[in-house]
């Protein structure tokens, strides 16, 4: 056993701790005390080492080593301690024997990443190591060990074969890719890093892209053309950020030229100065070439393909469109620009006809390219406005000088006649005896629809006439009956008569409308109509005509189209062949109420007199007894009715086809005996809005003191038209014919409305009357009457603008209303033509107006239909100081309502969208607190109780008037307003 002084060289560390307690006698270095100094001292040295050491001593090569190599020889240790060199690294005993003969030589050996199969932990083990040998002398000089310092390097290795295979593959993609490389720029040290071919390719030598060069020693590479242009676009993405992306020229060392697609982005400091610029660049020389060849082949043949009439189309190899000629461009609707650098089957080919996509992979044009040969056929392509075409095409690759496929050309044209010539040829020759027949029964069939025509409007120019004659003898009976139900009123046998007899007439009159309807001469008041809702309200009306036991079902399609007709006609029309199927189906069945969009083509609107297109249906579908063809024929005609004598006119078909033909629709039953009927009619479609439809029946019955002119040459109903005016107060003066009254007019009678028969005898008919009265007295009003208007007044089976018209048979009610109507906008009209101009009027502080009420400044929004009116109402607000918003309509004023602080709302009750009282309504809704003014003809009008305190200003008004009912409206909250003593309540 060694002693303290003998162990003092180990330290206590664990390889310290096993050389202490090893049992070196059964080694060639025998017992630590007899160890030579210059073995302690080797010991002593490595075991505090933190570098992997190990000492090979002796002619053997005992292995004393420390902890950091104990790591290093893993599952070896600890049975490598202390054993042979050659034994204990079998695997490399050749190498170590070198090394202990080196080594005891006294020379030295040093390897870098030395490469070693080790058998550490029991398998083999690829490990790479630095190791450096050196000898050991003993205490007489001579070499006795060697020293090895072992560092194992397999991780570096490893990463660094690792990134060599990266950046292998990294070069095989950027090859692929047609990519040079990539570069970064550090711009504040002014140092260009790149890849070996980056720099190459700059004529720079590549040793410098990787070590770092000058940015100028690759920009002596770029063209001389390109530098300027390059140089700007660096210095503008160093200085906004913007992303940089150049194509350029660069020349190279043997004089060639190669071209590049550089792109690039800088990175800035935390003080926005230049850091870094980055990038990658693709070498596009041969993209180039392959564009500067197809490129000059279209300078060469444009002068010839712009010149025939065959569509052709030109495409690279990626099949983009890079030329189309003028027939390409008239063929398919695209501009060159338009499908330029696009795939052209994504243009013109993308979809099949029934809607379905076509896959550019089924394109047999497409396979031209890729498979390197002629394709041709039949296609269906699609047009710019979405139409569908047929085409003849042929594709065909377009080859360098190499001969291989860089493009493809395709010549097409549209073979939609040559097809339809085709298939009308093939018809003919198959079906040719069937043809002739077709069209003789076609001619016959045409030539009865234009006998039915001609006795339709025969009938129609009889019915017309006899209208006019029965109107006007109802009038006489009607107006009559009215007076003397005044003379006999308390009489209630009397009354009863007078009202039986009224009632009469009232039958009477629908018989002359119907005639007029049937004869397609009743002047129209349409509106622009959503039929399926305009259905759903006339539910409780068709229940109660048509009773308990008749089922009614409505269908109604969605996404209905608007069409343009008279309410009250179609409402009539509905209800008339609602009434027949109840009639057919003896009260009891189910009736179907349907409304659809359809289309009506070519071929059927010849076969029926109709013009060709789109048109909303209406059908009326019953469950009865159905009718046979022999009757069919004759439905339409007036006065036939299959009904039992005395139960029916025969005038209610005759009617809804007169109404439908006269709104420029079209009307088809469709019956079975035992299967019953379908009435189907179509209305045509309209784009616009649809109208408000609004009740406009005004209030009681009102007469005046106006002078009234009535020219009427049927003397009895010239009388009793008199007597009705005179009995509601009117100054009357009458005239048998158009000359008549205009000299009255011309005499200088002071007369306030004319009243006029339509069609008069004489040379002048009644519309130049009303011109030659206006001319003489312009603020007369004109009011026409007519039981029958011929195209007077009526065009296109409408009231031309602005004319007013009382149909006759009229009731002493309706004349009424319509004079006080009349009378009451044109003296609106009257009181704002006489107004003074804005520069003529005094000042505010002058006008009378100025003294009615101490007026505050208000906004106030205007809501007029008549212009005149509208614009003489806006100068006298202007003229009391008031800020004025304008609006025609409902709609126009609540979008005024909603952008402007409004105190005051001033609106007539009649406007063409929406009632006065609704507007009002909502306009509260949106402002609460908000002055209300209704200015209006009729003073008996009734808002409602929600708007009670609302304040009536009653056409004509003066400025006067206007000033009052406004500090009435503002006067005081709506809760509590009080009744101004000059304005009333509109709800009185």
């Amino acid at each position: 056993m060694a002693d303290a002084t003998d162990l003092a060289f180990l330290d206590d560390s664990e390889m310290g701790r096993l050389t202490r307690n090893y049992d070196w006698s059964r080694t060639s270095l025998g017992p630590i005390s007899r160890w030579p100094q210059s073995l302690k001292t080797a010991v002593g040295i490595l075991l505090r080492s933190p570098v992997p050491i190990v000492l090979l001593w002796g002619p053997d090569g005992v292995m004393i080593y420390n902890d950091a190599y104990s790591g290093f020889a893993g599952g070896r240790h600890p049975a490598l301690f202390g054993s042979k060199v050659r034994e204990g690294w079998p695997e490399v005993a050749d190498f170590n024997d070198n090394v202990m003969k080196v080594g005891l030589s006294g020379g030295t050996l040093s390897y870098r990443d030395q490469e070693l199969t080790l058998y550490r932990r029991g398998v083999p083990e690829q490990v790479w190591m630095n190791l450096d040998y050196s000898p050991v002398l003993d205490e007489s000089g001579r070499p006795a060990g060697v020293l090895a310092i072992v560092v194992e390097t397999t991780e570096r290795v490893l990463a660094q074969q690792a990134l060599a295979k990266t950046k292998e593959r990294l070069s095989y993609a950027l090859n692929a890719a047609g990519m040079v490389g990539t570069f970064d720029w550090h711009v504040q040290t002014d140092t260009f890093y790149s890849d070996a071919r980056f720099a190459a390719l700059f004529s720079v030598d590549p040793e410098k892209g990787e070590t770092g060069a000058p940015i100028a020693a690759y920009f002596a590479g770029i063209h001389p053309g390109d530098r300027e242009r390059i140089g700007e676009a660096v210095n503008r993405t160093l200085e906004t950020g913007e992303k940089y992306a150049q194509e350029y020229r660069l020349l190279q060392r043997d004089g060639t030229v190669r071209w590049i697609d550089a792109r690039g982005e800088c990175l800035f400091d935390d003080d926005g100065k230049p850091l870094r610029f980055l990038g990658t660049v693709v070498d596009i020389t041969e993209r180039k070439r392959i564009e500067e060849q197809l490129a000059e082949t279209t300078r060469r043949l444009d002068a010839i393909l712009n010149n025939t009439t065959m569509a052709v189309f030109m495409m690279d190899d990626r099949q983009q469109c890079v030329y189309m000629n003028k027939a390409a461009e008239s063929l398919t609707g695209y501009t060159l620009a338009e499908t330029q650098g696009r795939p052209l089957h994504d243009v013109v080919h993308h979809t099949r006809p029934d809607g379905t996509p076509y896959p550019l992979c089924e394109c047999p044009i497409d396979r031209a390219l890729p498979e390197n040969n002629q394709e041709q056929g039949e296609e269906i392509f699609v047009h710019k406005d979405g139409s569908f075409y047929p085409v003849a095409f042929t594709a065909s690759p377009i080859r360098d000088g190499t001969g291989r496929p860089i493009g493809t050309v395709i010549e097409a044209r549209n073979i939609e006649q040559e097809l339809r010539a085709r298939a009308a040829l093939e018809a003919f020759n198959a079906t040719l005896e069937q043809r002739v027949a077709e069209a003789i029964a076609e001619r016959d069939k045409v030539e009865a629809l234009l006998r039915q025509s001609q006795k339709m409007e025969a009938l129609g120019q009889l019915t017309g006439g006899v209208a006019h004659d029965f109107n006007n003898l109802l009038q006489v009976i009607s107006g009559n009956l009215q007076l003397l139900a005044r003379d006999v009123a308390g009489n209630e046998r009397a009354e009863t008569r007078v009202q039986n007899a009224l009632a009469g007439v009232s039958r009477g009159s629908k018989l002359a409308s119907q005639l007029l309807a049937f004869g397609r001469r009743q002047p129209l008041e349409p509106k622009v109509v959503n039929i399926g809702r305009f259905i759903k309200g006339m539910g409780d009306m068709l229940r109660r005509a048509l009773g308990e036991e008749i089922e009614i079902e409505t269908v109604i399609s969605g996404g209905l189209w608007n069409t343009q007709v008279d309410p009250g006609q179609i409402e009539n029309a509905i209800l008339n062949l609602a009434i027949n199927a109840r009639d057919a189906m003896d009260g009891r069945g189910r009736l179907t109420i349907e409304a659809g969009n359809a289309l009506l083509d070519d071929r059927y609107a010849l076969q029926h007199d109709v013009a060709a297109g789109q048109y909303v249906m209406l059908a009326v579908t019953d469950t009865g007894c159905g009718m046979p063809p022999e009757i069919l024929e004759r439905v339409f005609d007036p006065f036939f009715s299959t009904k039992p004598e005395g139960k029916g006119t025969g005038l209610g078909l005759s009617m809804v086809y007169g109404f439908v033909r006269q709104s420029g629709g079209h009307i088809k039953i469709y019956s079975e005996v035992g299967q019953g009927t379908t009435v189907k009619i179509y209305l045509p479609r309209v784009h616009d809005c649809e109208d408000v439809l609004t009740d406009l029946r005004t209030t009681p019955v009102r007469g005046g003191t106006e002078t009234i002119l009535v020219v009427e040459d049927d003397e009895d109903v010239r009388e009793t038209a008199v007597a009705l005016l005179s009995d509601l107060g009117y100054r009357v003066l009458k005239a048998r014919d158009a000359t008549s009254a205009l000299t009255i007019i011309e005499s200088g009678i002071d007369i306030d409305l004319l009243f006029t028969d339509v069609v008069m005898p004489g040379p002048m008919r009644s519309p130049e009357l009303a011109r030659k009265a206006r001319a003489r007295l312009p603020h007369i009003a004109v009011l026409f009457t007519s039981g029958y208007t011929e195209n007077a007044i009526v065009h296109g089976g409408r009231l031309d603008p602005g004319v007013e018209l009382l149909p006759k048979p009229y009731s002493r009610e309706d004349l009424a209303r319509k004079i006080r109507h009349v009378l009451a906008n044109q003296q609106q009209r009257n009181r704002a033509a006489s107004l003074p101009s804005r520069a003529e009027a005094p000042s505010h502080a002058q006008t009378p107006a100025a003294e009615v009420v101490n007026v505050t400044s208000w906004t106030v929004l205007l809501v007029e239909d008549d212009e005149l009116i509208r614009s003489s109402t806006a100068e006298m607000l202007a003229e009391l100081g008031h800020t004025v918003l304008q609006a025609a309509g409902a709609t126009s004023a609540l979008k005024a309502l909603e952008s402007n602080p409004v105190d005051i709302l001033v609106t007539d009750i009649g406007l063409p969208d929406l009632p006065g009282g609704e507007l009002a309504r909502r306009a509260l809704a949106a402002r609460p607190g908000l002055g209300i003014v209704f200015a209006t003809g009729d003073e008996a009008v009734s808002a409602g109780q929600d708007l009670e305190k609302a304040v009536l200003l009653v056409k004509p008004y003066a400025i006067q008037d206007l000033a009052q009912a406004l500090a009435s409206a503002a006067s005081a909250p709506p809760s509590d307003k009080a009744e101004p003593s000059s304005a009333r309540s509109a709800s009185q």
